[in-house]
């Protein structure tokens, strides 16, 4: 008998406006005792809905089911207009171990009131005895200098370490079955590897089974027996992991899987220097006097130099901390450093305004989240045209017009976008937007950070082929900063790793994912396989 059995799911919304939207489609699955059940697909597939309904965690009654819908655990149906029931189920025998534990942990409670109240809800046990448990959990679950971090609050914690906290408060009652929903997508690869290890001990001591939610490919061919692929709320593809990656058979799942990046063919650069960086250090002030004068301070950038040629891709390549974004806002003169830039062999003068403003026609940005950095406010064709107005208030209105489709084409967006809003587009779609609009202006560079670390695999494939293909057409440098070395080996054609704001290896592309020297280098490697 199965422990978790889920028939005919069906979801909606209501929407107030007009037809209401079916999230989630006559979905059927069964979870086995000791089981790693992944599910997979791309941003709206419906997988955390359908993950979310197992114990009633939806926005009801906006959410509602339709009335074939089943969820049976250990042969009892689970019913959703049951709080009581599902009080009784959920963090005891079902947890859930959410996507982003910043937006999960109270920030006003300690670590150890969070945890505490949960083994105290579900258990007869003293408050002192709840604590020493605790204590065992955070140890259990790797969280270094446990006595001292039990005090902590979420926000003094690391993402992996606030990852830890949530582990910890979803096996306090030793459950029958995990749900983790995107556990390790905010994480870096190295931390996102030690937690998919924990999670598996973890698996295996409390003889738990799991339902695991991503749409990372790699990550569920890491943890999973089975797996169900899911498009467009319905399930389309199911089997074993070796069944349905050595074999798919659906057109998506196929898509899927060769979404995959490889390392970029490069040639002989054979362009001319363009950018220089000489000593770049930045530091922050931690502690400050009465009269403020800093105490201490932490180098963020410490002596870091590097050089750029034409039509080629510098990546820069660490962990969060790492200073590799620091960086390059202190090259797009975005932040305050010390030591020398050089562009086109002449030193930037980071006092003369009007000498960074002409250097910011050739040197543009291209930020990590394009739904923070598109103002809401500004429709697409204000958004795109904004650059041009800033540097180029002479040219026509038609010209302007002219400009504006010529580089929506370039992206592979339509012009019938421009009277459109930022809210209305996906995530790759706002990301093209955000290019189209550093394009515009024809620059010599292009500073990326992090353009698609939120985007789901085949989004991001999508958006390194067009870079790559407009680097052929344009010649345009890039400085593409990642944590991801899947993504660096695919675009760049040299690299820099950082570690702790000093490089500690760089080299060509190949030459460091084929022969790595430091161990750091070796261990994001790894970490990525």
């Amino acid at each position: 008998m199965s422990l978790l059995e889920v028939k005919n799911l069906s979801v909606s919304f209501k929407n107030g406006l007009s037809e209401d939207i079916k999230a989630v489609d006559d979905v059927s699955f069964s979870l086995k005792e000791n089981e790693v059940l992944g599910i997979v697909g791309e941003s709206g597939s419906g997988k955390s809905v359908t993950s979310l309904s197992i114990l009633g965690l939806l926005p009801y009654p906006k959410a509602y089911h339709s009335q074939k819908s089943s969820i049976k655990f250990q042969g009892k149906e689970l019913n959703l207009d049951n709080e009581k029931q599902l009080e009784a189920v959920r963090g005891k025998d079902i947890s859930f171990i959410f996507q982003e534990p910043m937006s999960s942990l109270n920030p006003l409670h300690t670590i150890e009131r969070q945890i505490a109240e949960i083994i105290l809800t579900h258990n007869k046990i003293s408050h002192k005895d709840a604590n020493k448990e605790v204590l065992r959990l955070l140890k259990l679950t790797g969280i270094q200098n446990a006595k001292e971090r039990i005090k902590s609050y979420p926000h003094e914690l690391s993402g992996g370490q606030r990852q830890r906290i949530m582990i910890a408060m979803a096996i306090a009652n030793n459950p029958k079955i995990l749900i983790a929903d995107e556990p390790t997508t905010a994480l870096d690869v190295t931390v996102q590897a030690q937690i998919l290890d924990l999670l598996l001990e973890l698996k295996k001591q409390n003889k738990m089974s799991m339902l695991f939610i991503s749409h990372d490919l790699n990550v569920i061919r890491k943890v999973a027996n089975r797996v169900c692929v899911m498009k467009d709320g319905r399930i389309i593809e199911t089997g074993t992991v070796k069944e349905v990656f050595n074999n798919p058979k659906h057109e998506y799942t196929k898509k899927l899987i060769a979404s995959s990046l490889s390392l970029k063919k490069t040639g002989k650069s054979g362009g001319k220097k363009i950018l220089e960086a000489k000593g770049i250090n930045i530091s922050y002030p931690i502690e400050k006097s009465f009269w403020g004068r800093t105490l201490k301070e932490i180098k963020a950038v410490n002596n870091v130099s590097l050089s750029l040629n034409t039509k080629e891709t510098l990546g820069i390549v660490g962990e969060s901390g790492s200073g590799k974004t620091t960086l390059g806002m202190a090259i797009a003169n975005l932040a305050k450093y010390t030591g020398t830039t050089l562009f086109e062999e002449k030193i930037i003068n980071k006092n003369n305004k009007k000498e960074i403003k002409n250097i910011r026609k050739k040197l543009q940005i291209v930020f990590q989240d394009p739904y923070n950095s598109l103002n809401p406010r500004m429709n697409i064709e204000e958004i795109i045209a904004e650059g041009l107005e800033v540097h180029f208030p002479e040219i026509s209105k038609e010209e302007k017009q002219n400009k504006i489709c010529r580089v929506l084409s370039d992206v592979g967006l339509d012009r019938g976008i421009l009277s459109k809003y930022p809210h209305e587009f996906s995530g790759g779609q706002r990301q093209r937007i955000a290019i189209a609009r550093a394009l515009i202006l024809t620059p010599e560079i292009i500073i990326l950070d992090e353009p698609t670390s939120a985007l789901d695999v085949t989004i991001q494939k999508q958006i390194v082929e067009l870079l790559n293909e407009i680097q052929q057409k344009q010649g345009i440098s890039y400085i593409f900063i990642s944590h991801d070395m899947n993504v660096i080996k695919a675009v760049s054609d040299k690299i820099i790793v950082m570690k702790d704001g000093k490089v500690v290896e760089t080299g060509l592309s190949e030459q460091i994912f084929n022969h790595p020297e430091n161990e750091y280098t070796k261990k994001l490697i790894k970490a990525n396989l």
